[in-house]
């Protein structure tokens, strides 16, 4: 059953940022009714709410796991440090999102300035820190012989878990490198997928990195359904789906980079 306090208990420096990262959007919401500034096309608060919602998620799915990981690898002085750097990679992360935001300049791809780029390598690093916790966990999970999952699942949550950071890391390096996420068409957000706003005229890389960052939610729910169905002793149909996932990633990467949108019979 889902309890809080299991959840903060479980997972003390992640719940109480997760939620204060859920209650921040509130504000933002009032700046976005406010403020009219445009930046590629969307307002500028647009991309702070997606941020701390994307942010949130990812903590609280983080503490939800936790209480499967082993207790001989959680109890580690490693394991509570590496939880710090990734609080204070959150919220770095967060800031200069929100603070690019109410200076109506762009958080990513922003080179346009010495400043700006080192402020730009600095993200970078902090986003692979935060994104290192998948792997950790992944690892504690693996450890506990102990679990109460069926095999099944617990492989779900592992593979899951395990895949998100070296998938994040492609995809994410791929758009730094290339100063954007917009293949072949135009540079701006104005008009794309429904609720996503992935491009409609060329490629998007941000397609592959949803999925990859997503591996931690897709494959566990994936393992349930297999658990059901076949059984919870059946790994097999759970390592399937997790080749089957990296290849709809690599599928949807390469499409990006062909410069084709994903889902081209879908409008905007």
């Amino acid at each position: 059953m889902f309890s809080l306090g299991r959840l903060a208990a479980d997972a003390p420096r992640y719940v109480p940022l997760g939620l204060f990262l859920a209650l921040a959007m509130l504000p933002m919401w009032a700046a976005l009714a406010l403020d009219a500034r445009l930046l590629h096309g969307l307002n500028v608060w647009v991309k702070p709410l997606k941020f701390h919602f994307a942010l949130s998620v990812y903590l609280l799915t983080l503490a939800w796991f936790t209480r499967y990981a082993s207790p001989e690898v959680t109890s580690r002085p490693w394991w509570r440090r590496h939880e710090r750097a990734v609080v204070f990679a959150v919220i770095a992360e967060a800031l200069w999102i929100e603070g690019a935001a109410a200076l109506g300049t762009g958080s990513h791809f922003n080179e346009s300035t010495p400043l700006l780029r080192v402020l730009y390598g600095l993200m970078g690093v902090g986003a692979v820190v935060l994104t290192t916790a998948s792997t950790t966990l992944a690892w504690a999970i693996h450890r506990n012989a102990r679990t109460g999952l069926s095999p099944a699942l617990k492989a779900g949550l592992v593979w899951g878990l395990a895949l998100t950071l070296p998938l994040t890391l492609v995809t994410a390096g791929t758009m730094s490198q290339m100063g954007g996420h917009w293949v072949g068409g135009a540079r701006h957000d104005a008009v794309g997928l429904a609720v996503m706003g992935w491009a409609r005229d060329g490629g998007d890389l941000r397609v592959a990195h949803f999925l990859a960052t997503h591996a931690m939610h897709i494959l566990p729910l994936v393992a349930l359904v297999s658990a059901r169905v076949f059984g919870g002793l059946s790994l097999m149909p759970v390592r399937a789906s997790a080749l089957l996932y990296t290849g709809l990633v690599a599928f949807t990467f390469v499409q990006a980079l062909m410069g084709r949108p994903f889902l081209p019979g879908l409008g905007a």
